[in-house]
């Protein structure tokens, strides 16, 4: 079963941290090495930094599984996975400004999970049309799968370029 959820993408990120983790919105900010922000993923043992393309509300999906999912890479701009060592058993969901007790929280087993994070609608959002501000095709999607899975290296599986980049 999935959840939605609306999260304000302050400073063009959102996170995803074990529950036990001291990493916070400051904590976490020397993950973003210039590799990182080329690949719209900051990566640390107990907290994952998701780069977005706006610096406004972005869509989130949350997918917890029991298990990797299928590949649909193809329905989306990027497509990124690394581990994540939930060690108490709760993943937390946040914008990188948002007051940590008030996150969202999904219990998971307390071991390594996997976290594939897709992103579509980037150009839209990005680049919005300003004749037809506030359309939701404009609005920057995410979903966030996660599943149980022994620790492995982070994982760029597309890569999405702004124009002009």
């Amino acid at each position: 079963m999935a959840t939605n959820l609306e999260l304000f993408a302050g400073y063009f990120q959102i996170h995803v941290l074990d529950d036990a983790s001291e990493a916070t919105a400051t904590g976490i900010g020397d993950v973003w090495t210039e590799q990182a922000v080329l690949d719209g993923l900051g990566v640390a043992e107990h907290a994952l930094a998701i780069r977005t393309a706006v610096n406004v509300t972005v869509d989130v999906t949350i997918d917890l599984l029991t298990g990797r999912p299928d590949d649909d890479s193809d329905d989306f701009d990027h497509v990124v996975e690394a581990g994540l060592n939930l060690a108490s058993g709760r993943m937390v969901v946040l914008g990188c400004t948002d007051y940590i007790p008030d996150a969202a929280r999904f219990d998971m087993p307390a071991a390594w999970t996997r976290i594939r994070t897709s992103r579509r609608s980037l150009e839209a959002a990005a680049f919005p049309d300003l004749d037809c501000e506030d359309e939701p095709e404009d609005m920057e999607e995410i979903r966030l799968q996660a599943w149980p899975a022994p620790h492995a290296l982070p994982d760029i599986i597309k890569r999405w370029t702004p124009p002009g980049a």
